[in-house]
């Protein structure tokens, strides 16, 4: 099977991935996230690249796992400051992470690494960008696997300009709203893969990727969490907002130790409505 028929192949499961998590059933996305990612595996192998140039050697996982706990670790203190200084604890009012802790936690270290993070750099550092860097070049792997990671995220970013605060007080219509939120969130996604395929580059391993790319997610949902519990009243979400209305609606089929306190804020959400959030992050 030549290498051109099996990135048209790895191309058309990422569509068929894309589409079925955001528009297809929810809650099993920690399950189908794997079993894809595994399908992609066997691609790569029938098109005869080896488990190094997969990023997955044996001999690359110390030094990509030394890049992944300092990548981790830097981005750790880049949050903890952000949420410490009143000033920049807006960039974290992302209303689809208004959880308690226990729900935080379960999306920060369950579902976005099963449901998000292992699929999409098995597919673009590893597979894709494994094939490319073979047949063509590192430049040419980065810069397609970077673009095509930044579209990946259209549909996200139009969640996006409806759920975070700073987004929607943006000015304008909504559908210019919506317009630049999906050019500023491709742009940077496809900067965000340039960085990933270097750190994978580097270190010779899939590991290093995977790790920075959950902590800039997983903890930043801890993060956003941390955010709106200690400051629940965010004069930045105007009452009647999508978000308020979201969390209200949530709040009436919630049905997993679900508690309330006086502002009427849900903090524990039942567990099928933390895996569906994975639908609309990327």
């Amino acid at each position: 099977m030549t290498t051109a028929v099996v990135i048209a192949a790895v191309l058309l499961v990422l569509v068929a991935i894309n589409l079925w998590v955001h528009l297809g059933p929810t809650g099993i996305h920690v399950v189908t996230g794997p079993l894809a990612a595994l399908v992609l595996l066997a691609l790569a192998r029938v098109a005869g690249l080896t488990w190094p140039e997969l990023g997955l050697g044996r001999e690359s996982l110390p030094a990509g796992l030394q890049v992944a706990a300092a990548a981790a670790l830097a981005v750790a203190i880049v949050y903890v400051v952000g949420v410490a200084i009143p000033l920049t604890r807006g960039a974290f009012r992302d209303t689809r992470y208004r959880l308690g802790l226990r729900a935080a936690l379960y999306l920060s270290l369950v579902g976005i690494p099963l449901g998000t993070v292992l699929f999409e750099e098995v597919a673009f550092r590893g597979v894709l960008w494994g094939l490319l860097a073979r047949d063509y070049g590192v430049p040419v792997a980065t810069a397609v696997s970077a673009i095509l990671f930044g579209l990946w995220h259209v549909l996200p970013a139009v969640a996006l300009a409806r759920t975070h605060t700073s987004v929607r007080g943006v000015t304008g219509a909504g559908g210019r709203r919506v317009a630049l939120t999906v050019l500023a969130t491709i742009a940077f996604t496809s900067i965000a893969g340039i960085i990933f395929s270097e750190l994978r580059r580097r270190s010779g391993s899939l590991v290093a990727p995977i790790g920075l790319h959950w902590a800039t997610n997983g903890l930043g949902v801890l993060a956003a969490a941390r955010v709106w519990a200690i400051s629940p009243h965010d004069a930045s979400t105007p009452a009647g907002t999508a978000g308020d209305a979201e969390t209200a609606a949530d709040s009436e089929t919630a049905g997993d130790a679900e508690t309330a306190g006086p502002s009427g804020v849900v903090t524990q959400p039942q567990w099928q409505r933390i895996v569906r959030r994975l639908s609309s992050r990327s």
